[in-house]
């Protein structure tokens, strides 16, 4: 007989977290939440304790049809701006404890009041730390790194993110994939938007170059996956070989308009080259006006959900600073942004992307200079109203 209390009781006590699949698409009405209740379904007949958690299905009767079959889970719902809104029952869930739970639009966020956290992609991360499994979709506009991109490609805002950190952390993702002329003849047949928001979809987002661009940004987002398994299963092979990137990249933000869209571009390129982004701010005087502050706290939040290392460093010559904090990290590739200083301004002080290149270059270190666009967005994609 064991005696009480001892660790091999507690070890037994602790319960693993849940396995997490996501169906990836590259905009709605491609098949994301068809694929979910598909792979929900198999797993009822298989045996598996199934529930629904949340399902959104647009009334689109197709959907509504594969419902059938499953225990839902009842919804919480919320008056919000004199509105009712229905939103996953987090609680209840996790009352519940299904082996499995389905639940739709990771980067949906939550009606205020409706629960503790602010994102469903945070209830999610709940469930699975209480060992339930969750299968969910999610668009690939959503991903943190990506959405400026697609906002300036597309010209529709993207309001709501999900951490790259957060996908990144499935134990499987599967894309769900539909070419942009049978997506675009779905819109036509009512069975993406209601019909009356047909042909704004049509003419703004879900023209054809940009799904054409979005099923380009899934596919290469989905081979850049399964490049990473195949690197962490020859490691697992050989543990002597050499498979730690040889680049390290470094992103220099000093919080002014576009700092954001250059710190997604250097997290674009640390994925391509499989490398850690550290994300360094120069302090060369200490007074900073709360405007920059609030900005570069929204910096810190961007780099934090990219998985990327803040650094704050102090200096009164910021290119010097850069270069020797570079040096000392071993950083083989410095992103910058664009200068926004004038002509005249740039002789009378000097440049300091002249003096960055030129100190780098001593150093063997790359510099990419980044365009600071302004994004022209024009059309907002049908959403939950909480923009209003």
């Amino acid at each position: 007989m064991k005696a009480a209390g001892t660790a091999e009781d507690s070890a037994s006590l602790v319960e693993p977290a849940g396995r997490f699949r996501i169906y990836l698409g590259a905009a709605a009405g491609v098949g994301k939440t068809v694929a979910m209740l598909d792979e929900g379904q198999r797993r009822l007949s298989r045996g598996a304790d199934v529930v629904i958690g949340l399902v959104e299905t647009h009334e689109r009767p197709f959907t509504a049809k594969k419902l059938e079959g499953f225990e839902v889970v009842p919804k919480k719902t919320v008056t919000y701006k004199g509105k009712q809104f229905s939103e996953l029952d987090l609680d209840a869930v996790l009352k519940r404890h299904p082996e499995v739970v389905l639940v739709d639009e990771l980067a949906h966020t939550n009606v205020p009041g409706s629960g503790r956290n602010a994102k469903r992609w945070q209830d999610v991360l709940e469930i699975l730390d209480a060992g339930i499994s969750v299968i969910t979709t999610v668009n690939i506009q959503h991903l943190e790194s990506l959405a400026d991109a697609v906002e300036a490609m597309t010209g529709a805002k993207v309001k709501e993110r999900v951490p790259d950190w957060v996908v990144r952390r499935a134990d499987q993702i599967e894309l769900v994939d539909s070419s942009p002329e049978q997506l675009r003849r779905r819109l036509l047949h009512g069975n993406v938007y209601p019909l009356d928001k047909v042909t704004t979809a049509l003419t703004h987002f879900f023209r054809h170059e940009n799904l054409a661009a979005l099923r380009e940004l899934s596919l290469r987002f989905m081979a850049d996956e399964t490049e990473e398994e195949m690197i962490h299963y020859l490691a697992r092979l050989n543990r002597e070989g050499q498979w730690e990137t040889t680049e390290r990249i470094m992103v220099a933000v000093t919080g002014i308009a576009g700092s954001e869209q250059i710190l997604h571009r250097a997290a674009r390129i640390a994925a391509r080259t499989r490398s850690d982004l550290k994300v360094v701010h120069v302090v060369a005087d200490e007074t900073t006006s709360k405007g920059l502050e609030a900005n570069l706290e929204t910096l810190k939040a961007v780099a934090a959900n990219l998985g990327a290392q803040w650094v704050e460093l102090h200096g009164d010559d910021i290119a010097e600073t850069l270069v020797h904090y570079a040096q000392e990290e071993r950083i083989t590739q410095i992103v910058i942004g664009s200068t926004m200083k004038s002509r005249l301004v740039e002789l009378m002080k000097g440049s300091i992307h002249k003096k960055l290149m030129r100190a780098a270059a001593e150093y063997g270190i790359d510099v990419h200079i980044i365009a600071r666009r302004q994004l022209a967005l024009e059309y907002t994609a049908p959403g939950n109203g909480l923009e209003d």
